[in-house]
């Protein structure tokens, strides 16, 4: 039977791409593989989006698409962090934690975490995550210090660390716990211990006032 474009091809092909980029790399992984894989025709990465690089790309696009997307629902990334009180930004980096473990557990496959990993490491790999930069303005204004202070862009990557750390170092979480993956319970657990580093943050930047 003909593979054929429809709806779900191009969400196929992403996922496709992904497990076999996180698993052979860029140059171990051919066209073909992935079509063959996500079970499409060859013309179907062309029609997307031009060729493997741009596929590859496309992956962290497809990432921060969504990323912006579910973010809307609780964000106002036009409204400056500098004219909210300090109550409101509080309020907010605290919703802002909670959303993101969930994001991050939900939407984010054990490929795609592999594949970033390895992004992380080249010297050229630069993100520009307007949810991310949000955040780290608020951060900043929650310390009262600039956005592109170092104490700043430190807290927000630690803040971070405590959202996703289970997930990267699952030899010291999942296989602690004897699991294939996260239950509810643990998805908690994680968005407590976010939300206590987010109040330590917090009463150091009423210090600094």
């Amino acid at each position: 039977m003909e593979k054929i474009k429809d709806d779900n091809s191009k969400a196929r092909i992403l996922e496709a791409a992904t497990s076999l980029f996180a698993q052979k790399g860029f140059d171990g992984t051919s066209i073909r593989e992935i079509c063959k894989k996500a079970n499409v025709n060859l013309c179907m990465i062309s029609y997307y989006w031009g060729g493997k690089q741009e596929l590859y790309n496309g992956i962290i696009e497809n990432l921060l698409e969504k990323q912006i997307e579910y973010s809307g629902n609780f964000l106002d990334l036009n409204k400056n962090p500098k004219d909210m009180s300090m109550e409101e930004c509080t309020d907010l980096l605290m919703t802002i934690a909670e959303k993101f473990v969930d994001f991050f557990y939900t939407n984010i496959s054990s490929d795609l975490i592999i594949l970033l990993l390895k992004e992380q490491q080249k010297p050229d790999f630069i993100v520009k995550s307007p949810v991310l930069d949000y955040m780290r303005a608020v951060v900043a204004r929650v310390l009262n210090k600039d956005v592109n202070d170092r104490l700043v862009i430190f807290k927000t990557l630690f803040m971070l660390s405590q959202v996703n750390s289970p997930r990267i170092l699952p030899a010291f979480s999942l296989r602690q716990l004897g699991q294939e993956d996260f239950c509810d319970e643990d998805i908690e657990i994680i968005k407590e211990n976010v939300k206590l580093y987010i109040s330590a943050v917090i009463k150091e930047g009423i210090n600094y006032d």
